[in-house]
């Protein structure tokens, strides 16, 4: 669709796509809620060939809770909705990931204070996140984790960010990033988690941690999308 913009019509395009608000943000949720869905079949085979054959129904079984959780109410703030996702999926979310995933969403959240959030608070939430993840879970990357696409995906909304990239294109490149870190796992021998039994037989399939991390940036970047 083409636009023709004069004026204040430019000025405020340009103003949402240099920020994220409550409504972008419900947005963000309540499509990392679909694609979960999804997808989640697909997450529990990949789980089946390196773990306990759960990750997709637990994932599913959290952002149902996360949906009942935010469905109807008011917010204040960007981060009170991921403060309460987190808290949701760590309530409702089985094994490592629910932990994970929820610290991972109250970190983001404790830093975005704001009813309208800029990308480099954005920036800095995410590596709040990203961090809080590392330190509970002890991975780093190449240990066929989530963090092998949350690390990527930081690093290249960094990168975007500081080049002076709108938020859109930050969250593109993010998205982008956690994917090819995503694929990047089907190679590694796990040293974290269950799939770290396996040994060597865990090389050829790809992580299900880092592939629903994907999910959620490619989420992110199609909420904020212009």
């Amino acid at each position: 669709m083409s636009l023709s913009l004069v004026g204040n019509d430019v000025t405020r395009l340009t103003a949402l796509d240099s920020e994220m608000d409550i409504e972008t943000t419900l947005a963000w949720v309540r499509g990392i809620t679909a694609a979960i869905y999804r997808d989640a079949d697909y997450l529990t085979r990949l789980d089946a060939a390196i773990g306990d054959a759960d990750h997709g129904v637990n994932m599913q079984r959290g952002f149902s809770v996360v949906r009942s959780t935010l469905n109807g109410k008011e917010f204040n703030t960007v981060g009170e909705i991921l403060t309460k996702t987190g808290t949701a999926l760590s309530s409702s979310v089985g094994g490592a990931a629910g932990p994970l995933y929820g610290m991972a969403f109250r970190a983001i959240g404790k830093q975005l204070t704001e009813p309208s959030v800029t990308a480099e608070q954005l920036l800095a939430a995410l590596r709040a996140g990203l961090e809080a993840v590392q330190k509970l879970g002890a991975a780093r990357l190449g240990d066929k984790t989530m963090i092998d696409a949350f690390g990527p995906a930081v690093e290249a909304f960094e990168a975007a960010v500081r080049g002076g990239a709108a938020l859109s294109t930050s969250a593109s490149a993010a998205a982008d990033a956690a994917e090819e870190g995503m694929r990047a796992t089907i190679p590694m021998i796990a040293r974290k988690g269950r799939a770290s039994y396996l040994g060597p037989r865990s090389q050829g399939h790809q992580d299900p941690g880092a592939t629903s991390t994907a999910l959620i940036f490619r989420a992110l970047a199609e909420a904020v999308a212009p």
